[in-house]
């Protein structure tokens, strides 16, 4: 391999890891505030890719009907819980949040969706479908069991993902889709081709860091997140709504899937089950910081993205043999980053 060649599958490992990275965010973003770690994230950027896939075809997306049956059955869900505690007089605000908000965008994207739009108006109705899929799935599936251990969390959250694959298999049937592109054109640096999709994700991925890092750590919301996640009934004890907490983490986590299957559709090829690999590569890109650092969720993401680059040359039949067993010393260094940690913190004081 020449330098030429070395640069070019470290730009497509770069692009690729950029993607990664968003996924990573996106898993990391949940973990934090609700101790879940959500397997069907990558369910939703495949959502969001097929959704304006299907626009640019003028045809309707099978978004709208996962999001209508999720709408209906968060207000039921949400209906019996304040009938339950006697108060009836929620049941409008109920209605509005979980059933008429989400709908907006459902009505918008039936009646528009045969229609030819702009791409201004086809990436606005790609994320309004999207992002309240986070919450509504939130109320639906992990709110009622939100003090359950993770491993619990971590079985109704696989479980979940079957759900949804299966219901996108029915919305968008088994062929793949791939958008055309809005990426500004290739970027020629003296002998050297920057890819113009390649950039967008970068700087996407950076500006997405920088903004957790900066929600959790200087705001009022983003301190409540992860006090609720740190101890649900502590938080609860200082006034801390850890429902409204739950769904807003759910909420960022769908903006992020819907911005992450804009930027990948048009570079590859989504199918109806391409989010779990993709999900899985931003998980073990997430494990790189613990599940709990932004910066180094992104770093991770990155050298996954680089190593699958590198092994799809040198062996691409064991291109995914080589990222996931990249976990496996991942793990080994957290755990005895922790364990020194432990040893230092029990040493006596002399």
């Amino acid at each position: 391999m020449d330098l030429d060649i070395a640069s070019l599958v470290t730009q497509d490992g770069i692009a690729s890891g950029a993607i990664y990275a968003l996924m990573a965010l996106g898993i990391v973003l949940v973990f934090n505030s609700t101790r879940v770690i959500l397997v069907p994230f990558g369910d939703l950027v495949a959502y969001a890719a097929l959704t304006l896939g299907y626009l640019q075809q003028h045809q309707r997306p099978g978004t709208i009907w996962l999001v209508a049956i999720l709408a209906v059955a968060a207000f039921v869900t949400e209906a019996i819980s304040l009938i339950r505690a006697k108060r009836m007089h929620s049941l409008g605000r109920a209605a509005l949040a979980w059933l008429a908000l989400p709908l907006a965008p459902v009505g918008l994207a039936y009646g528009l969706a045969t229609q030819p739009l702009p791409w201004s108006a086809q990436i606005f109705l790609t994320v309004a479908l999207v992002l309240p899929i986070g919450p509504l799935l939130y109320r639906v599936v992990f709110q009622p069991v939100a003090d359950a251990p993770v491993l619990v969390l971590l079985m109704i959250a696989t479980a979940l993902h079957f759900v949804i694959s299966g219901l996108a298999l029915f919305g968008f049937g088994p062929e793949g889709l791939r958008t055309s592109s809005f990426m500004p054109a290739d970027l020629d640096i003296g002998s050297f081709q920057l890819s113009g999709s390649m950039l967008v994700m970068l700087l996407a991925t950076v500006a997405l860091s920088l903004a957790l890092f900066a929600f959790f750590q200087h705001t009022i919301a983003g301190k409540a997140l992860r006090a609720t996640a740190i101890h649900r009934e502590g938080a609860r004890l200082m006034g801390i709504r850890t429902k409204r907490a739950g769904a807003l983490a759910f909420l960022l986590a769908g903006g992020i899937a819907a911005f992450a299957g804009i930027l990948i559709s048009p570079t590859t090829t989504i199918y109806y089950d391409t989010g779990l690999m993709v999900g899985l590569k931003g998980f073990v890109g997430a494990s790189f910081g613990g599940f709990a650092g932004y910066p180094a969720a992104v770093a991770g993401a990155l050298l996954i993205g680089v190593i699958e680059s590198f092994s799809s040359f040198y062996a691409s039949a064991f291109k995914d043999v080589i990222v996931f067993g990249a976990i496996i010393p991942i793990v080994m260094w957290r755990w005895m980053a922790v364990e020194q940690g432990r040893h230092m913190d029990e040493e006596p004081e002399e």
